[in-house]
């Protein structure tokens, strides 16, 4: 069975509340670069994320993409437009070919009505992303480009990092970015972020090749992003 991520919806669920949603849903598989919502069309059904990795985002007026989030195996897709009946706030996408779980609104609904701990778990899950979405407004005023991305690698090394060399000091991070959509997610412009790549390996912290970073040395990274 795929590992769910900590903290992530299937993680903290009980193993009878699992099961009672798997009961309702049905299993979907989607490959790498397909679409699971789309940003203000109207919520049908949510997803629970049993492998692979997608990501969340919002076109913006000016072209590209404004990265607001990754999501790893466990996680819970599309459950606030289908709690609060509103158009979907942002595009969902596959970062890599997986599966997930396909659940009606309808029967999203009754199962948050049978299982009062879920619901709990998602309140508990949208309070953690308020206060990191918070959390990153405060970094867009007191960092600069380096120090943002800087950010994400400690954060993408710490949720998807696996051991790299013989040394096991190294960590590659298993999550496939480009760097327009790491510009993204840090609010910075390609060149931005393509320069502050090049200062993280000078230091030797980070070795990059094509959609590939190793963090050499995390501690290094992680006070420069404090």
């Amino acid at each position: 069975m795929t590992p769910f991520e900590p903290g992530s919806f299937l993680a903290e669920i009980t193993p009878e509340e699992r099961a009672d949603l798997e009961s309702r849903g049905r299993v979907r598989e989607f490959a790498r670069g397909e679409v699971l919502f789309w940003e203000g069309e109207e919520a049908t059904w949510v997803a629970v994320l049993l492998a692979g990795k997608v990501k969340a985002y919002s076109d913006r007026e000016q072209g590209g993409e404004a990265l607001l989030a990754v999501r790893g195996p466990g996680a819970l897709l599309g459950e606030v437009a289908a709690i609060d009946g509103l158009p979907r706030s942002a595009t969902v996408a596959a970062l890599e070919d997986g599966r997930a779980l396909a659940v009606t609104v309808p029967d999203f609904m009754a199962f948050l009505r049978d299982n009062g701990g879920a619901a709990i778990v998602i309140m508990r899950t949208l309070c953690e992303r308020w206060r990191d979405s918070d959390s990153k407004r405060i970094e867009f005023g007191m960092f600069d480009a380096t120090g943002r991305v800087a950010q994400r690698l400690v954060e993408l090394a710490d949720r998807f990092g696996v051991p790299a060399g013989a040394g096991g000091q190294s960590v590659r991070i298993t999550l496939s970015l480009s760097q327009e959509e790491l510009a993204g997610w840090v609010g910075a412009s390609r060149e931005a972020v393509s320069k502050a790549l090049r200062t993280l390996r000078r230091h030797g912290w980070i070795e990059t090749g094509r959609r590939v970073v190793i963090v050499h040395d995390l501690q290094a990274l992680r006070r420069h992003a404090r």
